[in-house]
């Protein structure tokens, strides 16, 4: 099969198109011909192996996955022993952090990953990047305890995370505050928020409303820059943070993380939090349900075919995407 191959960190170039085995399901997997899949800043970090942190999980010296991609669409086409919830021939999309293996025309995949059943009239394309933003704003809106009422600002509406937060915490029934730049902002409003800013026009940070849960999905604010916005119990969250990769009063960058979440914990006031998303069943089952009824629709900004896929890594590590980057695998 052909397949993205990367035997080492570094550039975009490490990158190779190569033909590699094909793999067997083994009990409980399915085979999956790939017809999509993605690539974002998650894809940038694991081939990079930057931030270092990142080796921890995807091999200290070398890859230890030989072919990266979170996520994927297309079709069921064999099943490992004992796999049931699915048959030959379904379409499915879903999200694969940790095995990896989607930048490649066929992919192995645990039936009891975060898997669901493309919504009838959805291309590959469209149900590729349905599962990994949504996952990761769901996992930030649940731990910050947004539901009916709750006030939510987003800011950076127009990437992945960002757009599926907005339709999540619609869904859930928050009332939202999108921020987005002056040419997305039609994009922005489609994605149905009560309130539409423009950070190129006026300082977001200096609303009068006070929000529930600030959520950065792009890393590029603070909880001390945004913190007036907060209510008097209210929660700042990012999907990443400026701060990340420096030492924290001399200790490694992981107990500095861990100080501070322990200092906010503590704190009866205005907090900021650190999400780790992670597989709850009730988190599930309303992912499943959200994106199966076709509620959810992800921002596609372009598409690029598998061979080029090193130029798809440039593109996204410019910083310009606005909400998912496809890739065509066959």
């Amino acid at each position: 099969m052909k397949a993205a191959v990367s035997r080492r960190y570094g550039k975009p170039a490490v990158v190779q198109i190569e033909e590699i085995a094909t793999p067997s399901p083994g009990p409980g997997q399915l085979l999956v011909r790939v017809r999509a899949s993605t690539l974002n800043r998650t894809d940038c970090g694991y081939r990079s192996g930057k931030p270092f942190l990142i080796r921890f999980f995807g091999g200290l010296r070398r890859p230890k996955a030989l072919v990266w991609g979170t996520e994927f669409a297309g079709d069921v086409v064999a099943l490992g022993d004992g796999a049931t919830r699915f048959a030959i021939g379904d379409r499915v999309c879903g999200y694969c952090e940790g095995t990896f293996g989607a930048h490649a025309e066929y992919l192995v995949v645990a039936e009891n990953r975060l898997i669901v059943p493309i919504p009838a009239g959805r291309s590959y394309a469209e149900a590729a990047p349905s599962v990994e933003g949504s996952h990761y704003a769901l996992g930030m809106l649940r731990k910050s305890g947004i539901g009916p009422g709750k006030d939510v600002l987003v800011y950076g509406a127009t990437g992945a995370i960002g757009s599926a937060a907005v339709q999540i915490a619609k869904d859930l029934g928050a009332r939202v505050t999108a921020v987005g730049p002056t040419a997305h902002l039609d994009m922005v409003k489609g994605l149905g928020p009560d309130r539409v800013v423009d950070y190129q026009t006026e300082d977001f940070t200096r609303d009068q409303q006070r929000y529930d849960l600030v959520l950065d999905a792009v890393g590029k604010s603070s909880f001390w820059r945004t913190r007036r916005l907060l209510k008097k119990k209210g929660i700042y969250t990012a999907t990443d943070h400026k701060w990340a990769h420096l030492p924290f009063l001399g200790i490694p960058v992981i107990l500095g993380w861990i100080v501070m979440a322990l200092l906010f914990k503590l704190s009866p006031g205005r907090k900021m939090i650190f999400v780790v998303p992670h597989k709850d069943p009730e988190g599930v089952r309303y992912l499943k349900e959200f994106i199966t009824s076709g509620r959810f629709r992800p921002v596609l900004d372009r598409t690029y075919p598998l061979d080029q896929i090193i130029a798809a890594y440039r593109f996204v590590e410019t910083g310009q995407k606005v909400g998912n980057v496809v890739i065509a695998v066959g």
